[in-house]
């Protein structure tokens, strides 16, 4: 098969070798994502539910459903900030292209803030009544 220059001279990595890298980047992308104030207080955030669903006795599915809208909140958050350094590596100046961007992954992040908001609202509303 013949190369193209977009091809790499790297070799890649194949089974356990592969997993250990992929390991070792997604940490060293999740210590990347902790830079991020907003992350933090989403972390911070699924401390004081975990906390809350305790104190109110929440049910076994409450935590595992919170948990799930937790991570994809993580995830989304995660795909946001790299849309962020994406725009401003490649578009440094204020452009509308790169503010609809942004813009638009801060829209997904919020909407799962309010999915995690209203169901951790109705789990412990669940668990006292």
């Amino acid at each position: 098969m013949e190369k193209t220059p977009l091809d790499s001279n790297i070799e890649k990595a194949s089974g356990v070798r592969r997993i250990i890298a992929a390991t070792r980047y997604s940490m060293q992308g999740l210590l990347r994502l902790w830079k991020e104030e907003a992350f933090r207080h989403e972390v911070y955030a699924f401390a004081v539910g975990i906390i809350l669903f305790g104190l109110v006795g929440a049910s076994a599915m409450d935590y595992f459903i919170f948990l799930i809208l937790m991570l994809i909140l993580f995830s989304v958050e995660a795909l946001n900030t790299a849309i962020e350094e994406l725009v401003d590596r490649i578009s440094p100046e204020i452009s509308t292209v790169g503010r609809h961007a942004k813009d638009l992954g801060s829209f997904a992040v919020f909407c799962l803030l309010v999915a995690s908001g209203l169901f951790a609202l109705y789990a412990v509303v669940k668990a006292l009544l």
